[in-house]
């Protein structure tokens, strides 16, 4: 392992612990299964530090993705709201080199109708990329924050 790849994996070990400890203090967590989730044959996305914007906003969407059984990949894009405040958009790119491979990305445009909302004008959520499939907000439990020590 070089210095440049020991130096980028200790940098991003202290972001996920520090992600993992926020959402142990009581920091906004958001988490959405696509596909029945992680754990249920899907993938789940969890972001730290997001809560869902008021209509018409767009906010910073930066996390991490859970597939397979030991994937995973590191997320960021935006949340959207929609102006009527019925539909959030979270569009996302993700990376993993064991996964992807060198140098690529997962891309998910994921549309959903927030827990709350009310009047949705989806008949259901979904994600229109990589990780394609229903979509829907999902419980954040302690099993989708926790990260191995090692995983691909």
């Amino acid at each position: 392992m070089t210095t440049k790849t020991r130096l980028f994996t200790s940098l991003l070990s202290c972001g996920i612990a520090a992600l993992v400890a926020g959402a142990a203090n009581g920091d906004p967590v958001f988490c959405i299964a696509v596909g029945g989730g992680f754990g249920s044959g899907g993938t789940s996305f969890i972001a730290r530090n997001f809560t869902v914007p008021t209509p018409g906003v767009c906010v910073p969407w930066t996390g991490f993705t859970k597939t397979a059984s030991t994937v995973v990949l590191f997320t960021s894009g935006t949340g959207c709201m929609s102006s009527t405040g019925k539909v959030l958009t979270v569009s996302v790119s993700s990376q993993d080199p064991s996964y992807f491979g060198p140098g690529q990305l997962g891309s998910d445009y994921i549309e959903l109708c927030p827990t709350g909302s009310t009047g949705c004008a989806l008949s259901h959520g979904s994600d229109q990329g990589t990780f394609s499939g229903s979509a829907k907000e999902e419980v954040c439990t302690g099993t989708l924050l926790h990260l191995p020590t090692n995983h691909d």
